[in-house]
């Protein structure tokens, strides 16, 4: 039986035997977990346990959506896929948008879940009711584009995701491509998806969602729709993310090579808007049902590049520009475009080469070994190292496809110590010494470091506040543990709800969207009648249950770490002489979490949030 925004079905398919079937399940799941990353997190957390290598055929690869997929609300194009890392060994998540989830959720499921291996690559088609696993042996070699416009080619009404070589080989922080322009960056999960040797999955689908009010939600949805647009189109719509390059750099968040160093005004403001608009012939390239569109479309036709397609965001200029020091814009353009055709995530890319340019520096790499000239600044051995590591070939692509962390403890013994991640996972674009609850965000990511899953640092520098839930100007500002940790948890639990929603964070952190008009939409379409309070538990209680995924695969207060970067502070610029109090706010946040001194949820917690359940599923030294 349907349940207004879901379907109460889960399309589960083993690609060992060859066969699909559709799992009924009851609406009780879903007051429980949402959906998307919710129900991604309990299928990990049941299905699995903590031997289960990632690239072995029991890894799920869950492809999850929730109510929001429902009509056409602004901002719900979103999906969400959840799987064991290879990269962080436990749990991980990653979103994308497009048209893919919207094609997903329309041809009748709530959800799809794949486990085993084929014998062979093959692609999945799914036409409503109609599942097929096809031969893809011709398409195994092909980079993600291509596969992509094989498939339209075909039938233009598809909706594809598909890995590039990168997934097909393993490398550990390959990601998934959905319709050409929308990724699921992080995490490694199109490596999962390689070792499936599953190329592509496209979809098709026509049915109508079943809503609670379906006038009262589209009423609400155009309101909407205008009023993000006019809150957006002079900023994030007219240049997306690049716009956030300078301010970032001027808060000392950027990261300067390779988090080394402090300040590079002149490098952000070239590789930033509206220089970035102006250079690159950027206009919008909005996924379906998004009045903001903050992706972009570039243009490029020079004697070095001709690009045409998505371009940069504000995380690949910085971690493939600022972060070695490169303020050549048609050069990361032109990696960016590498990244994904190849199938990598540009954050861990950059965050590799940035290893590789300090190791160089140092002398624990050489010329002779690289056959690079792996200098700050040098485009050239950027991009030649991005090819390298995206196709596995060459010293380079050999020694980093594994991870930035698994690099180093191959170069030398001291390298281990300048890496910048958590649980394996590389830092994104912003600097904890700058936004102090970054600091404990990263630490306690239930994927590692993360911006996505807590966007903290937009209420430090004064971008995003939401006064529903006491955040408002002047609360918790820049270099002050005033409310870190109130801040942390309480955008952490409405990330993890809005990610199991799903919808674009972006809706509300640079829309305008409020909190209320968000829970609005959610009784529109289920009924439930929820309040923020509501709201908050349940994303409490998503959050609690990946923490679980990650204490039963032996993650804890030994891996809630700040990286030995992070420790010294800046001797210019903003941040200069500044560095979090990191062991007294993480110490502060197991205590308000209602966790014990190891980072794992006390019994009386567990109870509270209806996860007395979960309790045999995770334990040990953590």
């Amino acid at each position: 039986m349907m349940a207004n925004g879901y379907w109460n079905k889960i399309l589960r398919v083993d690609l060992t035997s060859g066969t699909s079937r559709v799992e009924d399940v009851d609406e009780t799941i879903w007051k429980l977990c949402i959906g998307g990353a919710g129900f991604g997190a309990k299928v990990l957390l049941e299905e699995i346990d903590a031997n289960v290598d990632p690239f072995e055929p029991e890894n799920p690869l869950i492809f999850a959506l929730g109510p929001y997929q429902a009509g056409n609300v602004p901002g719900n194009a979103k999906w969400t896929v959840v799987t064991k890392s290879p990269l962080t060994k436990t749990y991980a998540d990653s979103a994308a948008g497009a048209n893919w989830g919207l094609a997903l959720k329309r041809a009748g499921y709530d959800a799809l879940v794949i486990t085993g291996k084929a014998s062979r690559p093959v692609y999945l088609l799914i036409d409503e009711d109609h599942v097929e696993i096809k031969d893809a042996q011709s398409l195994w070699g092909l980079d993600s584009y291509q596969t992509i416009e094989h498939f339209h080619k075909i039938d233009r009404n598809l909706a594809v995701v598909a890995i590039g070589p990168a997934g097909e080989k393993l490398v550990r922080f390959a990601c998934l491509v959905a319709d050409g322009h929308s990724l699921a960056g992080r995490c490694g999960i199109g490596a999962v998806m390689g070792a499936k040797r599953l190329k592509a999955i496209a979809v098709k689908g026509r049915k109508k969602v079943p809503v609670h009010d379906e006038d009262g939600l589209a009423k609400k949805s155009k309101q909407l729709f205008q009023e993000i647009y006019s809150t957006a189109k002079e900023h994030l719509r007219r240049h997306g993310t690049p716009e956030l390059c300078v301010t970032a750099e001027s808060f000392g968040d950027m990261p300067i090579k390779y988090w080394s160093g402090d300040t590079w005004p002149e490098g952000a403001e070239k590789l930033g808007a509206p220089r970035y608009t102006e250079v690159l012939r950027a206009r919008p390239l909005p996924c379906m049902n998004c009045p903001i569109g903050c992706h972009r479309y570039v243009e490029i036709e020079s004697s070095r590049y001709v690009i045409r397609g998505p371009g940069p965001e504000y995380e690949t200029l910085g971690m493939l520009g600022t972060n070695l020091l490169i303020d050549d814009l048609e050069a990361i353009a032109k990696a960016n475009d590498l990244c994904n055709r190849l199938g990598i995530d540009t954050i861990s890319t950059g965050a590799c080469v940035g290893l590789a340019m300090e190791c160089y520096e140092k002398g624990w790499l050489t010329k002779e070994q690289t056959g690079l000239q792996l200098t700050w600044g040098n485009a050239e051995a950027m991009i030649a190292m991005v090819e390298q590591i995206g196709t596995r070939t060459g010293f380079l692509g050999e020694l980093f496809a594994d991870g930035s962390l698994s690099a180093a403890k191959r170069i030398h013994p001291e390298a281990e110590q300048i890496v910048a991640h958590v649980k394996g996972l590389d830092y994104p674009a912003h600097d904890p010494r700058a936004c102090f609850s970054l600091a404990i965000n990263y630490a306690t990511g239930t994927r590692g470091a993360c911006h996505m899953r807590g966007v903290t640092e937009d209420v430090e520098m004064g971008l995003f506040f939401i006064p529903e839930l006491g955040i408002v100007p002047g609360w918790s500002e820049l270099f002050s543990p005033q409310n870190k940790v109130e801040l942390t948890i309480k955008l952490q639990d409405l990330c993890a709800w809005l990610n199991s929603l799903v919808i674009c964070a972006f809706m509300l952190d640079g829309g305008g969207l409020s909190l209320s008009q968000l829970v609005e939409l959610f009784n529109l379409i289920t009924g439930w009648d929820w309040g923020i309070d509501e709201v908050m538990k349940s994303g409490e209680r998503i959050f609690t249950l990946q923490r679980l995924v990650n204490l039963r695969d032996g993650h804890g207060r030994k891996t809630d770490t700040l990286p030995y970067k992070m420790t010294v502070p800046a001797k210019h610029g903003p941040r200069a002489g500044k560095v979090p109090p990191f062991e007294f706010l993480l110490s502060s946040y197991y205590n308000q979490r209602g966790w014990d001194e190891q980072g794992r949820p006390q019994k009386q917690t567990l109870q509270r949030l209806g996860l007395e359940f979960s309790e045999q599923n995770f334990g040990g030294d953590c």
